[in-house]
């Protein structure tokens, strides 16, 4: 497991950590600034099921995710990494992402490592520059909804079935005449897809962790824009 936790921190301490697709994202006027954390860790009850040589990755490397209630304005319902917008009295972005997660999640930020924070993304769709900061949990703590207004669910999801080629296609929103495609992973009968799985993809193929996946298989998305 100390293996996933150096190449990840090989990648935070890179200087050019995203591929094109990533860095060739639109960013809209006057963004408002945002972090999320990528927290990966060992997990402690239900590892993968796939067989190890199977897998890419250890089946017990996992990533801390959330849903999103199904009230909120913004991207209701949607799987999500903890994070939100930076607050004044944040000591930038790293401290903002443990800070949300930590009003979202309910984890003990003391067990969190944190890596390094990798190069702005664009959520050009609700306006922010988003800084991921990617941490590893050296002492996992408890997590739970905290705020039923701000989260649905709180869990960890093994990587190595994100991995999974049999987990994996993409969602296809047509707005006004045009066709926007992106990743997407299965997890159980929840979809993973927008931002957050962009996210995920690009760190995975930059990381070598991506297994060949047949990215013209597209997964019914009940989201469309109004």
């Amino acid at each position: 497991m100390s293996g996933a936790r150096e190449e990840l921190a090989a990648l935070a301490a890179s200087p050019d950590p995203w591929d094109e697709r990533l860095r060739a994202l639109p960013v809209g006027e006057d963004p408002r600034a945002a972090a999320v954390l990528m927290l990966f860790g060992t997990l402690d009850r239900v590892p993968s099921e796939r067989e190890a040589q199977d897998a890419a990755v250890s089946r017990d490397l996992d990533v801390l995710l959330l849903a999103r209630a199904t009230t909120l304005r913004a991207h209701p319902g949607q799987i999500a990494f903890p994070g939100g917008r930076l607050d004044p009295g944040d000591d930038g972005p790293v401290d903002a992402a443990l800070r949300e997660a930590v009003e979202e999640t309910g984890l003990d930020p003391r067990g969190v490592e944190v890596l390094g924070a990798l190069p702005d993304v664009p959520l050009e769709r609700s306006g922010h520059l988003v800084t991921p900061v990617l941490a590893w949990w050296r002492h996992p703590s408890p997590v739970r909804v905290v705020d039923v207004a701000e989260s649905a669910e709180v869990f960890r999801v093994p990587v190595a079935d994100l991995l999974d080629p049999r987990h994996r296609g993409v969602t296809v929103i047509r707005d006004r005449g045009r066709e926007f495609r992106g990743p997407a992973f299965e997890i159980g009968d929840r979809l993973l897809w927008g931002f957050t799985a962009i996210l995920l993809d690009g760190l995975f193929t930059r990381l070598g962790w991506t297994e060949p996946w047949d990215d013209t298989r597209e997964l019914a998305l009940a989201w469309q824009p109004r």
